[in-house]
């Protein structure tokens, strides 16, 4: 069977990576990619399906080390990353970089927000 989408994997670690706590407009929490003094930070939406309210926050730990041993992440990281600038670091979506790694997405919802070509 042919998977279009990457699916959480039965088993998992999350070694890599790191939950920061920020004051960014656009999220409050972020997974944190840090080597050396540039770290690259990893935003993924969440849906409330009684309120409908929808907030970026860090991503599911099954996709952090995931992404941080794929053999593009490093060139990537060291394309999109940078220093602290205000206690923000550079930010992307899951998807940006999941769609720059060539990896498979996981599954589009219909409220999902897009910042595609864009810097957060």
């Amino acid at each position: 069977m042919m998977r279009y989408h990457f699916e959480k994997p039965r088993k998992y670690t999350s070694m890599y990576g790191e939950t920061y706590r920020c004051d960014h407009p656009v999220y409050s929490q972020c997974t944190l990619y840090k080597i050396g003094r540039a770290g690259l930070a990893v935003i993924q939406q969440r849906y409330d399906p009684v309120t409908k309210k929808t907030w970026w926050t860090e991503i599911d730990p099954w996709l952090t080390d995931v992404l941080y041993l794929h053999p593009g992440f490093k060139e990537f990281f060291d394309s999109k990353s940078g220093e602290v600038s205000g206690g923000l670091y550079p930010t992307v979506t899951i998807r940006q970089i999941m769609w720059a790694l060539k990896m498979k997405p996981i599954p589009k919802e219909r409220w999902e927000t897009c910042f595609d070509r864009s810097n957060i």
